[in-house]
């Protein structure tokens, strides 16, 4: 719809979602204002609004290439302390569980890359969505079993946030909840409680050198 010349406006009242999400999702999609735009918003406001946008795709096109000439080629260690970067922000801490929680798709998809890099296999992963009452409970497992290359017998049991009070609900804002993401060893112990212990010595020990560093 954006890329059809309609503004964050009107398809924020098509979709449900807020233009502050469209916007981050939006961005580097070119926007030219279509004559129904021009007509709601006002030649002026439609031509101030395209140059806007085009002066925003600029800046991403000049941040991408600057990102791929910085980041040049990546190793299998780059990879490593990438993953325990993560792990850092996103993973748990305690109870000596392994679980990732996030809702972005690139989190998890690049988790369980990680994950299978030490060994760990499709059926080790489960995932347990934390949603919204307005969430499409089998539309969101089938979202993130695509993303995560699961099947539906390895989701566990949905919870719905209906708790009162909390703004909106997030209605619109996270349309596919959020994958918690969690290991089971089946048996293997080296994938059990030692890999979660193993997991936190690494960060720890990245920790240290860092502080070391600064």
């Amino acid at each position: 719809m954006r890329l059809a010349g309609y503004s964050y406006s009107y398809i924020a009242s098509q979709t449900g979602l807020s233009k502050g999400t469209l916007s981050g999702w939006l961005a580097r999609v070119p926007y030219t204002p279509n004559s129904e735009t021009v007509r709601a918003i006002g030649k002026a406001r439609a031509a101030s609004g395209e140059k806007i946008a085009k002066k925003k795709l600029e800046t991403f096109v000049v941040a991408r290439q600057e990102a791929v000439e910085e980041i040049g080629a990546v190793s299998r260690r780059d990879l490593f302390m990438f993953g325990l970067g993560i792990y850092l922000g996103e993973g748990g801490k305690a109870q000596e569980q392994i679980r990732l929680v996030n809702s972005d798709p690139r989190v998890i998809r690049f988790a369980i890359a990680w994950f299978r890099s030490f060994g760990l296999d499709t059926k080790n992963f489960v995932i347990k969505l934390h949603l919204y009452p307005d969430s499409d409970v089998e539309k969101c497992i089938e979202y993130w079993g695509e993303v995560a290359g699961i099947p539906e017998q390895q989701f566990l049991k949905t919870q719905i946030d209906w708790r009162k009070g909390k703004k909106t609900y997030k209605l619109g804002k996270l349309p596919y909840g959020t994958a918690h993401l969690g290991i089971r060893c089946l048996g293997d112990k080296k994938f059990g409680v030692f890999f979660s212990r193993k997991i936190l010595a690494w960060i720890e020990e990245m920790a240290k050198k860092v502080e070391m560093r600064v």
